[in-house]
């Protein structure tokens, strides 16, 4: 019988994974049943999310058992099908697992067209963090043209997307990135009037009044901790803030003390709200019509940072808290059969 590989979590990690928390097996490669269809992945995502799903809690995604595969958002190739919604050939994306090959209920996927531009984009751009970055932005932020909009994060798959948008919408927008070529990135090829390497900037709170000399407006949350800080008592009146990650925290063994800043929402009237892209299902293909215009109008630019191998997706997770990646963080698993 063929055999395929997949990565499966070895145990729960303490702080910041390691790749003692990962196992890598090989298994008989599984067979569709009616209404199902084999996939061969072609391109895994990793996003920071995934750390969550690590822990022993509950969250808004549940957590993976100790043992068992984990799971990603894919974008693959159908090797064989006994589902009449796809034929042997097709491009699709899901919510699979971290496998060379799995089997997919056919109703838990979404064809890809390889017309709109590499099928890689359906896991960034053109896939969840494009939606999330489309409607967070626009309907959590609510930017108006002349505010002030600030993305943490912003040269990650997400954070990009949202000061373009912001852009677009004619925003002022400033960003927040870990290094002097993220940075340079974010104002000279995207377009952000400002940009902070907040790694070397002794004081974040003044480094963000003079990005924001007339307050923020909007601030699109990717990361909480001290950024999160320094932005809050910039806040204008009325201003909105919305909270889509909190990567700053994610590997702490206990959470800060908090919140102390709330006075600020009294003075202000802002809101503060927490969303997720699931929320957004239904107008999923609206974002990413508007998304892919933008694109091919070159009004929107992406980046992708792919680690080529599936025996190094573990890595390349784990380089997101390392901030090495630009733009969406993918793994190539295969090539596409021509």
């Amino acid at each position: 019988m063929a055999e395929t590989r997949q990565w499966r979590l070895a145990s729960r990690p303490v702080g910041e994974p390691t790749m003692e928390n990962f196992e890598l097996v090989t298994v008989d490669r599984p067979e569709p049943d009616d209404g199902e269809v084999l996939v061969k992945t072609l391109y895994q995502s990793v996003d920071p999310y995934m750390r969550g799903r690590m822990r022993d809690a509950e969250s808004y995604a549940e957590p993976w058992d100790v043992g068992e595969p984990m799971q990603a958002g894919v974008v693959g190739e159908v090797v064989e099908s006994a589902a009449d919604a796809f034929d042997e050939g097709d491009v699709v994306t899901g919510n699979l697992l971290w496998a060379e090959h799995a089997v997919a209920d056919a109703d838990e996927l979404r064809a890809v067209d390889p017309d709109l531009g590499p099928v890689s984009t359906a896991l960034g751009v053109l896939g969840m963090p494009g939606v999330t970055a489309y409607w967070g932005l626009l309907d959590v932020g609510d930017p108006k043209p002349g505010d002030t909009v600030v993305v943490s994060a912003a040269a990650g798959a997400v954070g990009s997307v949202v000061g373009q948008l912001a852009r677009l919408n004619g925003a002022r927008v400033v960003g927040t990135a870990g290094s002097d070529e993220k940075v340079a990135w974010l104002t000279d090829d995207l377009g952000f009037d400002a940009a902070i390497n907040y790694k070397e900037t002794d004081d974040l709170a003044d480094a963000m009044a003079e990005a924001c000399p007339d307050g923020v407006d909007v601030y699109f949350d990717n990361v909480g901790g001290p950024i999160t800080d320094a932005v809050w008592q910039l806040l204008n009146e009325r201003s909105r803030v919305a909270v889509c990650g909190q990567i700053a925290l994610y590997n702490e063994t206990e959470v800060p003390t908090g919140p102390r800043k709330l006075a600020k929402l009294i003075e202000t009237r802002a809101k503060v709200e927490g969303f997720l892209v699931g929320d957004y299902q239904d107008r999923w293909g609206e974002a990413l019509k508007r998304l892919s215009r933008f694109i091919r109008e070159d009004e929107l630019q992406y980046r992708e940072n792919v680690v080529e191998g599936f025996e190094n997706a573990p890595d390349a997770f784990l380089g997101l808290f390392e901030g090495e990646n630009i733009g969406k963080q993918l793994v190539k698993v295969a090539e596409r059969e021509e």
